[in-house]
């Protein structure tokens, strides 16, 4: 199974193929800030390039759901959605918070991980996972103190990850596969943007590729 893999939730611009055979095949990645929507496409035709493969030769598409920048998540949901349904292939949405925790059990071992990324306003965003990836406290916004307190209670066994804001790409198809693999035949539910602030979730009422202009 070849799977194309995008991350827009925070300021870099990645997208890779992972073969569950071979391996990442190839990928792309741009440090931007913002300004996703501009040059996605063009990473993720960089990632096919370097792949060698064509987009019709993928059976799925991952993406990263956030928490994160909330333009971001947006555009590389958009733009997951609009290739899932062009090549009739399944997208799936994986959390930063859950692809963080899977880097951290591949460098340290399986151990349960508790993954914090700052969000602004005086909160972070938190969730915890046991040993097999299994999540334990699902991603919540809390305030600053009540994070220190969860980091603070964790014990020594407890893998803390903290100060990053998203995970390596090659995470996020990683995921994927192991999601598509324990439910065969299954339809995935289609990604959505993953917000934990009233405030600030606005959600699009539906999704679709940014149009060229003059399109």
């Amino acid at each position: 199974m070849r799977i194309l893999a995008i991350d827009t939730a925070a300021s870099l611009c990645a997208a890779c193929v992972f073969d569950t055979q071979a391996g990442e095949l190839g990928r792309s990645v741009l440090d931007l800030g913002k300004g996703h929507a501009e040059h996605l496409m063009g990473v993720i035709d960089a990632a096919l390039a370097n792949a060698n493969i064509a987009m019709d030769d993928l059976d799925a598409v991952a993406v990263s759901v956030g928490p994160g920048s909330f333009t971001g998540v947006r555009v590389g949901v958009a733009t997951a959605r609009g290739l899932a349904l062009a090549l009739g292939k399944p997208a799936i949405g994986i959390t930063t918070l859950e692809a963080l925790a899977l880097g951290a059990r591949d460098a340290d071992g399986p151990r349960p991980t508790l993954v914090r990324i700052e969000a602004g306003r005086g909160q972070a965003y938190v969730a915890e996972f046991a040993a097999d990836g299994t999540p334990t406290r699902a991603p919540v916004a809390l305030s600053l103190e009540e994070a220190d307190r969860l980091v603070s209670d964790a014990d020594a066994q407890t893998l803390v990850i903290a100060g990053r804001s998203t995970s390596d790409v090659l995470a996020y198809a990683q995921l994927a596969a192991a999601k598509l693999a324990a439910n065969p035949g299954a339809v995935p539910e289609r990604p959505k943007p993953l917000y934990l602030r009233d405030a600030d979730a606005k959600p699009q009422g539906d999704f679709a590729l940014p149009r060229k202009s003059g399109a």
